[in-house]
């Protein structure tokens, strides 16, 4: 073998191996491929978060605080503390509820949507579950003492049946939400906990609903005038179910929209 033979048998070898080397190399890492529609709805669950957490701690201090400063004789006279005026001539037994299930319920309110904060879940799971804990309880109780008031509802009787739902709901889904996270069913307990604060929030969409309802009858005063009291009877009469049905509705399209456990009804079989 020559010299030039053995010098172009080196070069093939290099360039092979380099070839080899090249193909065999690990490609470039390569940036994360933004997608405008994936942003456009995480930007829509942050505001809707926000406006869940602002309009709860609102309520909350709207219908919570001023039975916490005010007596029920002198909200009742004031006329500004809602249905004072209805509780404050209720049995002790009653008026003990009442507060009860105020100051629970408030406290579900409060703490209920830092259960749906990711950044919460992820970098403090140890306050994630302890707020859980407190919010469930706090369902609980507030739900217990409301299907004890449902007797007393200034509705009558629809708010009796319509309220008392809610408490039983309110209950049962807290309860199915901690059994499926002490078994470590974590999409059934994110489904329970998506229903139980669906019901929680009834106490935000039922003042929402008020004044929508009220200035709805505006149009049929008459020539009496618009009687601010009646259009109060008339629209809390519809709250005890508006409140919270409609929540469940949104609150299980969002279940199955995220592919969470959910109720369906059982396929039809045709007999031929």
């Amino acid at each position: 073998m020559t010299t030039t033979e053995t010098g172009d048998t080196t070069t093939a070898a290099t360039a092979a191996a380099a070839t080899t080397t090249a193909t065999t190399a690990s490609p470039p890492a390569r940036r994360p491929v933004r997608r405008p529609g994936r942003e456009r709805e995480r930007l829509g669950a942050r505001i809707g978060w926000a406006w869940i957490l602002l309009s709860s701690l609102a309520i909350a201090a709207f219908a919570v605080v001023p039975y916490l400063t005010s007596s029920l004789p002198e909200l009742a006279a004031s006329r500004s503390g809602g249905l004072a005026e209805h509780y404050a001539g209720q049995p002790p037994f009653v008026l003990a509820v009442f507060y009860v299930h105020i100051v629970a319920g408030g406290i579900a309110l409060v703490t209920s949507p830092f259960q749906f904060w990711r950044g919460l879940r992820d970098r403090a799971p140890r306050v994630h579950r302890w707020t859980g804990r407190v919010a469930l309880v706090a369902i609980g109780v507030a739900g217990l003492a409301g299907l004890s008031l449902a007797p007393f509802s200034a509705a009558g009787l629809v708010g009796t049946f319509g309220f008392g739902a809610l408490a039983v709901l309110w209950v049962v889904a807290g309860w199915r939400g901690y059994r499926a996270i002490r078994r470590g069913d974590v999409p059934s307990h994110r489904a329970w906990m998506m229903r139980a604060f669906a019901l929680t929030y009834a106490a935000v969409t039922l003042r929402l609903w008020l004044p929508l309802l009220m200035f709805a009858q505006v149009p049929f005063a008459g020539a009496a005038g618009f009687d601010a009291d009646a259009a109060f009877a008339n629209a809390y009469a519809a709250v005890p179910f508006l409140c919270w049905l409609p929540n469940m509705l949104v609150a299980e399209w969002l279940v199955r929209r995220r592919a969470l456990p959910s109720y369906r009804l059982p396929a039809r079989t045709l007999i031929a």
